[in-house]
């Protein structure tokens, strides 16, 4: 690939453009806003100049309700060898192409699983995509030179390609992305009007929980309407877990034996099978989970700590496989959970306590 053109210029676009653009592509930056595409050539992503001629390869990162619309303007105007989306969804953009009549073998739907809770051009990263999976959904129309050069951009993202069934990605992302994101704003809506002093007790399990939730909703509204149905047969589910879990509950407030031992039985199954589904989550770079040691140490909230722990870590021998830190309310003070193979755990406690840190068990 030598060349290529991105429709759309916000955090997935301008990141691709970036990975291409350090990767020696020469690449054209395209948006509805061109202050955008500006500022996207600006963080050297590319060239807002339009291309002579026809690019070896054109991304389609729009929202989803207009990926079809793009594609067909695209398409029309010969801008490109192949063309490629990244919407989060991919079946109803490729039906409504197929409505319109459009010869499909140049092109082939595409996600990155991959983003942050910011958006735009200026929270764009070369680095976003590196170890994501990032899905490919060709059809049987798509040329195999398509294909290709999709591969070559997912190579050059370094990211994991992915083969699946449009529909089939809808029912994953609906499951892992979707309907997590509107279980994490329904809970981060109860913290809108609570007591002040309720939140100010958050620590991380709630912040863990809320996180997602500070995303753009104008951006959320646009994915969820894409893929509405099979987020709602999720939620439909969680919400007759809730109901269950509810009356479990409220068996546990009970005067009555048996109700109390029946709903420690509803809350002991649930928190089961969140066991049993939280251990499936992929871990480190995509591989099976695996079972770290935490060595948690106390830091004070200032410049160079977390530099000292790691290289101290380092001259211990050890690596850091996660870190997690846990801020003290009130205080100018930190947990830090360093997380380790259980081998190094005791190792790197040793190591740390020669050189002055203090460990929490």
């Amino acid at each position: 690939m030598r060349t290529a053109l991105v429709m759309g210029t916000g955090l997935i676009g301008t990141s691709a453009a970036l990975t291409l653009a350090s990767r020696g592509v020469v690449v054209h930056l395209a948006d509805h806003d061109p202050e955008q595409a500006r500022t996207a050539a600006a963080l050297g992503a590319g060239t807002d100049a339009a291309p002579e001629g026809p690019v070896d390869l054109a991304v389609i990162a729009v929202p989803p309700a207009h990926v079809a619309a793009t594609l067909a303007d695209a398409m029309r105007r010969g801008v490109a060898r192949a063309y490629l989306d990244v919407a989060s969804v991919k079946g109803g953009p490729r039906r409504e192409l197929e409505a319109l009549g459009l010869d499909l073998s140049a092109y082939i739907g595409s996600h990155p699983m991959s983003g942050r809770e910011r958006s735009g051009p200026l929270a764009a990263t070369a680095d976003l995509f590196e170890g994501r999976p990032w899905v490919l959904t060709p059809t049987r129309d798509t040329d195999t030179e398509v294909l290709n050069l999709a591969l070559e951009l997912v190579a050059l993202c370094r990211a994991v390609p992915v083969v699946m069934d449009a529909d089939a990605h809808d029912r994953a992302v609906a499951l892992v992305s979707h309907m997590p994101h509107l279980v994490s704003s329904m809970v981060a809506a109860r913290l809108e009007h609570a007591e002040d002093t309720a939140v100010r007790l958050s620590g991380q399990g709630i912040r863990d929980v809320t996180r997602i939730a500070a995303s753009d909703p104008q951006m959320w509204i646009d994915i969820l309407s894409a893929n509405p149905g099979p987020v709602a047969d999720l939620l439909s589910e969680v919400a007759a877990d809730l109901d269950e879990t509810v009356r479990a509950l409220r068996g546990l407030q009970s005067a009555d034996e048996d109700k109390r031992l029946g709903g420690a039985a509803g809350i002991a199954d649930v928190l089961r099978r969140g066991n049993a589904g939280q251990v499936r989550v992929p871990g480190k770079h995509g591989s099976a989970p695996t079972a770290y040691e935490i060595v948690a140490v106390l830091i004070d909230d200032q410049p160079g700590q977390l530099a000292r722990i790691f290289a101290d870590a380092g001259m211990a021998g050890v690596n850091i496989e996660d870190v997690r830190i846990e801020h003290a309310t009130g205080q100018q003070a930190g947990l830090v959970q360093l997380m380790v193979e259980p081998k190094a755990a005791p190792v790197l406690t040793a190591a740390l306590r020669e050189r002055g840190w203090s460990i929490r068990q």
